[in-house]
């Protein structure tokens, strides 16, 4: 089945911008990807520097998507989106970065969804949803994207 922009925006309810073409295949991808403030980071990529909690409690994704991330000052949510019984979520990592959100495995493809940056797949695997950060002109020390 072709995942769309659109099919992505009636299973959760959330509404993407006018610009954005709605009826594009979401690409599935399984490396490293960035969303506005947020990136997805295959764990393999990453694990020296992040652990999972000892019982870590996990929590599957509904068919609607869980709201990772939302922009600066109340913005847009970054949305994790799956089908029912096909991926679960954990906050309770340990980053050494302190950049991490948290972690999902999922067991078949799994789609970021963003109003205004539109939405891209995960293939299936585990992955550690961070933060990005960003240096500010002039200086050299980082910050948040704020996105």
């Amino acid at each position: 089945m072709t995942v769309t922009l659109a099919s992505l925006s009636q299973q959760t309810g959330l509404t993407v911008l006018d610009h954005l073409e709605q009826s594009v295949s979401i690409p599935v991808v399984d490396g490293i990807q960035a969303q506005g403030d947020l990136l997805v980071i295959p764990m393999s990529e990453i694990s020296a520097s992040l652990s999972l909690r000892p019982n870590a409690v996990w929590t599957d994704i509904p068919s609607e998507g869980v709201e990772l991330l939302r922009g600066a000052a109340g913005g847009n949510p970054h949305t994790l989106v799956a089908d029912p019984g096909t991926c679960r979520w954990t906050i309770q990592v340990g980053d050494s970065t302190g950049l991490a959100i948290g972690v999902f495995e999922a067991s078949a493809p799994v789609y970021l969804l963003h109003p205004e940056h539109g939405a891209s797949g995960c293939t299936p695997g585990r992955y550690v949803v961070r933060r990005q950060r960003e240096y500010a002109p002039g200086s050299w020390s980082p910050r948040l994207v704020a996105d």
